[in-house]
């Protein structure tokens, strides 16, 4: 099953496989999701669901049950 996946704030759309994860995602559409750790731990690749949930990018992966997913791309000047 296919999810459109979409990426704010550039408003990037593309669409994935559930279970795909989404580094590979976002790298599949050119968008960039910063990481560090790779383990969740470090929150660099933290992004938030159009539902209002915050996760990390490195450690998530596509849901099922959706036919869209919106994520949402903090910028920490950090990373």
């Amino acid at each position: 099953m296919t999810v459109r996946v979409r990426f704010l704030p550039d408003d990037v759309t593309t669409e994935a496989e559930v279970g795909e994860p989404l580094l590979d995602v976002a790298d599949r559409a050119g968008v960039l999701i910063p990481t560090g750790c790779l383990m969740g731990s470090c929150h660099a690749c933290t992004v938030e669901l159009d539902d209002g949930d915050i996760i990390r990018a490195c450690i998530s992966s596509v849901p099922a049950g959706r036919k869209e997913l919106t994520i949402n791309l903090f910028s920490d000047p950090i990373w």
